[in-house]
């Protein structure tokens, strides 16, 4: 699937009205799908509660951990810095949290608030692949996440 389907695809799905729940099942399956990625994973970042939680995912198995603490994994790189955090071999990498043994890569995409200020949630993205997510993928999967921005909240 081509970047312009991707987005126009994904629009179409967070402007459609649907329950929060059904319409991310959608994104995470259409991520999925875009980049023949193993497996996505939508996750809410609740600050004062300090916890990432898992919304839904699309692949095989669910997340070894669906809630963990906001200073854990990769996903504790990507809120804190506030930028993406793309790994190419999570087994030299000491933050990542064991999901699955045959990750070999994996990338962060922070979803902001409205005022940018604050990661309110993320795209988690793995592969079996070694090195697998090159700039013009991760361009991609940031864009996937600013057009989610706007509707995060405003769904929740």
């Amino acid at each position: 699937m081509d970047r312009t389907t991707l987005l126009k695809e994904l629009q179409r799905i967070v402007s459609g009205g649907e329950l929060r729940r059904a319409a991310l099942e959608k994104v995470a399956a259409l991520i999925k799908e875009s980049g023949n990625h193993r497996w996505v994973g939508l996750y809410d970042v609740d600050h004062a509660a300090g916890l990432v939680s898992n919304i839904v995912r699309s692949g095989p198995g669910a997340p070894e951990f669906p809630t963990f603490p906001i200073t854990k994994g990769l996903t504790s790189a990507a809120i804190s810095s506030r930028k993406t955090v793309n790994v190419g071999n999570v087994a030299s990498d000491p933050r990542y949290l064991t999901a699955f043994g045959t990750t070999k890569s994996e990338i962060i995409v922070p979803i902001f608030d409205a005022t940018r200020e604050n990661v309110v949630g993320t795209i988690d993205v793995a592969s079996e692949q070694p090195n697998a997510f090159d700039l013009q993928t991760q361009g991609l999967l940031e864009e996937c996440a600013e057009l989610l921005t706007p509707w995060w909240r405003a769904s929740h």
